[in-house]
């Protein structure tokens, strides 16, 4: 029970891997409040999980949105441990079409989100004597891939949000780190999978010769948000089997 009596808000975690960090904070002993657009089916895991699980709609877009799930999470429990930053869309497609449209929704969600949310979380982190913050990268945001110019450029741009972010709340005790997940076995990653040509390409890319698991997201984000990695800061980590994009 490494996050027994802590408190997380997580963005975007009524589903996918959101939700397998969820499932793993509560595990652990966490209270875990879900935000998102729509609750999608979380019911069931509340139930499982009675007083520690709550959902809050929200546009992580939006600052009045985010500044009252900050207040639902404090009022709820008492207190505010842990963020993770995980909302995000994805809207590819090469430059020469990309729509300013698309770009913008995904610059706006999947980095000022991040920026908005982790504002809001530092007056009450500090205020109790320090947090976590964990914000979702990706394993594009290192390397290049065609069609995914907004995408990559959003993450890419959160990495250095979570370095100097880190250098600025180290001072309040607030560590911030992020997780740059690989292909794993939920949504996109299991679509490809499921297609055996593509799969074939991209499964040599995987020193693990396989995709990764959700609840693997989920345990590295266990590790971030308690006290066996007090001692990292500002670390962007990988969770991807072993990338190799060149192969």
């Amino acid at each position: 029970m490494r996050l027994d009596g802590m408190t997380a808000v997580i963005t975007g975690g009524t589903r996918g891997l959101g939700r397998a960090i969820a499932e793993s904070f509560l595990r652990e002993g966490a209270s875990v409040l879900c935000a998102a657009r729509n609750p999608y089916d979380i019911k069931e895991l509340a139930d499982d999980h009675p007083g520690r699980l709550g959902y809050q709609r929200t546009d992580v877009s939006d600052e009045e949105s985010v500044r009252a799930l900050v207040e639902a999470a404090v009022s709820r429990f008492g207190r505010l441990d842990i963020l993770v930053n995980n909302a995000g869309v994805s809207r590819d497609g090469k430059i020469a079409r990309l729509s300013l449209q698309d770009w913008e929704s995904t610059v706006t969600t999947n980095l000022t989100g991040v920026f908005l949310c982790t504002r809001a979380a530092i007056t009450p982190m500090e205020a109790q004597g320090g947090g976590r913050i964990i914000n979702m990268s990706s394993c594009v945001s290192t390397r290049t891939a065609v069609g995914a110019a907004a995408y990559s450029a959003s993450k890419a741009a959160v990495d250095m949000f979570t370095r100097t972010a880190a250098l600025e709340l180290a001072p309040k005790r607030i560590t911030v780190n992020a997780l740059a997940p690989g292909y794993i076995d939920e949504g996109m990653g299991a679509q490809l999978a499921a297609n055996p040509r593509a799969w074939e390409t991209y499964r040599s890319r995987l020193l693990a010769g396989r995709l990764g698991q959700p609840e693997e997201v989920g345990a590295a984000a266990v590790f971030l948000a308690c006290a066996d990695s007090a001692y990292v800061n500002g670390h962007v980590l990988e969770v991807n089997g072993g990338l190799n994009w060149a192969a």
